[in-house]
């Protein structure tokens, strides 16, 4: 299988700026999403359902929480080969940086990779939500002789300025590629695209930050180029240049990059439609996340529209509209919640602190009679009785006492402690 002759490398990304402050505490693919799962088991289920076992994951900011979670949820059996495994930035004799961009952190991990058998190199992102069978990928990849296969995705022009853009000929061999074009350029950089893509004004082939190397032909352009530090900018417009047969391959699915604030909210709100573009619910392609054996959700009195609730959530909320609700989430009566992400919360609280009668600081999870709208509500954070958060344009972005707000979005980080009656 060809599947067996592929190593993934999953890129972590950097400091992960434009998702603070949700990536304060973890790297960019720890980040929680749809409720139960980490940006990262996207990239990691879809190598497994594809028959990818030798996984790198690749970081170097705030780790700790990833790897945690990679060593207790993949663990493959003894009598196979395959593994995850977490690759951190290290000081070597070759190299004493951090990883300055994506291929200056594949070319400082290739050295791990020698003592397995490997033909194809599948270079994926960490903050991304899609579901890609990789054998077709591979498989073009082979068929067409190629040197390197960039996997794309039609856009339009609105959109085609914040991606990598590639021009094919009728080959689908690129032959051109520019680093967000400025809006007065698009005219150029229009490629072939199926007629459906055509109506929606879907004719800019973007880079999906997802690639197939050679194993040879990967370390050759290390060589070639010692001081190409990001694949997009240096790596494939070199390759381009050279020679190498450089391919598109296009996919029409549902894909979406989660590098905002903004993109994150609307994806897994989006998860709550009653058919999603990304499908949570395929007997065949599963999202494989830690397996933590909690008892199913609980709710009483509560009216719910368009929500996805995790397990082991005890809720009596009057009311949750459109929002994601995280595992062993607790929500007091009388609540109402819209529009949010509710993260949920990393343990359940002991029988003696839901009996006791202190008021020192409000119990883990959201209290009684609160309203909460367009917003984040991190781990593990105590929201009192009577609080009041309304997310929306009226409020300025910022960092506040006991909030963020980003794109409108108000969000409580982790562990933080609102009093009652706090109003936002």
């Amino acid at each position: 299988m060809m599947s067996n002759k592929t190593i993934a490398i999953i890129l972590g990304g950097g400091r992960g700026t434009r998702l603070h402050p949700l990536t304060r505490h973890r790297s960019k693919p720890a980040v929680p999403i749809a409720g139960k799962y980490r940006l990262v088991d996207i990239p990691i289920s879809n190598c497994l359902n594809s028959g990818i076992r030798k996984i790198f994951v690749l970081t170097q900011f705030n780790s700790a929480s990833l790897n945690r979670h990679i060593k207790n949820t993949y663990n493959f059996d003894l009598f196979s080969h395959g593994f995850v495994d977490i690759l951190a930035a290290e000081q070597t004799p070759k190299s004493s940086n951090w990883f300055q961009g994506t291929a200056d952190a594949v070319r400082q991990s290739i050295h791990h990779m020698a003592n397995h058998e490997y033909e194809h190199v599948l270079v994926l992102s960490g903050d991304q939500l899609y579901q890609m069978d990789y054998n077709k990928l591979i498989e073009n990849h082979k068929k067409a002789k190629a040197n390197l296969t960039v996997a794309t995705i039609p856009v339009n022009a609105a959109d085609a300025p914040g991606f990598g853009i590639m021009k094919t000929g009728g080959n689908g061999e690129i032959n051109s590629f520019v680093e967000k074009p400025a809006t007065e350029e698009l005219s150029k950089w229009t490629s072939e695209t199926t007629d459906e893509m055509k109506e929606k004004g879907r004719v800019y082939l973007a880079s999906m930050g997802i690639y197939v190397f050679n194993k040879e032909d990967l370390i050759r352009l290390f060589e070639d180029n010692p001081d190409a530090t990001d694949f997009g900018k240096e790596i494939i417009p070199k390759a381009i240049d050279g020679g190498a047969k450089v391919i598109s391959y296009p996919y029409s699915g549902y894909w979406t990059d989660i590098g905002t604030i903004g993109s994150f909210f609307d994806a897994n709100l989006a998860l709550t439609d009653t058919v999603p573009d990304f499908n949570l619910y395929d007997n065949e392609r599963q999202i494989y996340t830690r397996a933590r054996l909690l008892p199913a959700s609980k709710l009483t009195g509560t009216s719910t529209d368009h929500v996805l609730i995790a397990e082991g959530c005890i809720i009596e909320a009057s009311r949750i509209e459109r929002s994601i609700v995280g595992i062993r989430s607790r929500i007091g009566r009388g609540t109402t919640i819209e529009h949010s992400i509710v993260m949920g919360n990393d343990y359940f609280a002991t029988e003696a602190e839901l009996t006791s009668q202190s008021n020192e600081k409000p119990l883990m999870g959201i209290g009684q009679r609160c309203f909460i709208s367009r917003a984040i509500i991190d781990k593990n954070a105590r929201i009192g009785n009577d609080v009041r958060i309304v997310g929306g344009t009226h409020l300025d972005d910022g960092k506040y006492d006991k909030h963020h707000v980003v794109d409108g979005i108000v969000i409580i980080q982790k562990g933080t402690v609102i009093p009652d009656g706090y109003s936002i």
